[in-house]
């Protein structure tokens, strides 16, 4: 039987222990990162995507950021990687504030319960996918990002640079092209979504801003500031912007606790119990609202395409700080 971090025995007898006000955050987080360092060999690197092969899965790092503006970090948490499906909360943002309720119309809010590349689904469900982060959900996304922006490839750069407070921010178009190189099956599920009235644009159009958004580059450190807009009731904490309302950002947060890690969601919730948005690339961001975020990235995932390190980290985060929204 698997022990985890929080079981009757383990270390969070001690856990409870600590004070929230004098916590050491820094210090939990370079303990977790010794504990979790032996699980970046498990797993596979996401090398169907062939840019992505040569990333090596010796690297794990983890950032902290909270509301009041502190900051902690360890390990390789600068290094920039490719965020991949991390992207789509950016760009579901993107959708919501645009168009708002109405995107319900397109979308279901819903566990998919099959594979995030799926194909299935969308012929039962008459081209409505079941959630904005499978795949099919997000070239639904993109599709109303262009029907919604003037200059959407500018707008999304823009808008996640605006969050992370990182003008430097950039697409990796090495990465994209190899997307697009290997990427039938989302061809497949955005024609397929066209042959239903689901995708309104050119299905090319389409895939292109799809395949450019997954390429964004970021570091651990600046994804975990990113996020911070979902953990202060969708308002930046650096500028108070708001970018989006108290009932949203309480939505997308509902969102990903229920579809944020694929099909491992439901895993990752009991074990973690914090919304959070997974990559292939081997990031995760979380978020406890009202208080921080939080990414780990360890390039090595499991068959669900989630980061083996990470998940490992964030379950260790919530036991030893009390902080989740359990």
């Amino acid at each position: 039987m698997k022990v985890y971090p929080d079981d009757e025995h383990s270390s969070i007898i001690f856990v409870r222990k600590i004070n929230k006000k004098s916590m050491d955050c820094q210090g939990i987080i370079e303990r977790i990162y010794k504990e979790v360092k032996p699980f970046t060999a498990e797993g596979i690197i996401a090398d169907y995507i062939p840019a992505l092969a040569g990333v090596s899965r010796d690297n794990l790092g983890i950032s902290v950021h909270d509301i009041k503006g502190e900051f902690y970090g360890v390990g390789q948490y600068q290094v920039p990687f490719s965020i991949q499906s991390i992207s789509k909360v950016f760009s579901f943002t993107l959708a919501y504030e645009a168009i708002g309720e109405e995107v319900w119309q397109r979308l279901g809010k819903e566990p998919s319960g099959t594979s995030f590349n799926s194909l299935v689904q969308i012929e039962h469900e008459y081209g409505i996918p079941r959630n904005p982060f499978i795949n099919a959900g997000a070239l639904v996304v993109a599709d109303i990002i262009l029907s919604n922006y003037k200059y959407p490839w500018r707008q999304f750069l823009d808008f996640v640079r605006k969050v992370s407070n990182d003008s430097a921010l950039n697409f990796d178009e090495e990465v994209a092209a190899s997307e697009k190189e290997t990427g039938h099956r989302n061809a497949a599920l955005a024609h397929f979504m066209y042959s239903f009235g689901n995708i309104k644009n050119p299905v090319e159009d389409v895939l292109n801003f799809y395949f450019m958004q997954c390429a964004l580059e970021m570091s651990a450190e600046s994804l975990s500031r990113s996020f911070l807009y979902l953990a202060n009731h969708g308002v930046l904490p650096h500028s108070g912007e708001e970018i989006l309302t108290i009932s949203q950002a309480k939505r997308l947060n509902a969102l990903m606790l229920m579809s944020g890690l694929y099909n491992e969601s439901g895993e990752f919730a009991y074990r973690v119990g914090l919304p959070a948005k997974s990559g292939v690339g081997g990031g995760i961001v979380a978020v406890y609202p009202r208080h921080y975020s939080v990414c780990i990235w360890a390039p090595a995932i499991n068959e669900y395409g989630n980061s083996i390190a990470g998940i490992e980290a964030l379950q260790r985060f919530t036991s030893y700080t009390q902080m989740s929204v359990f």
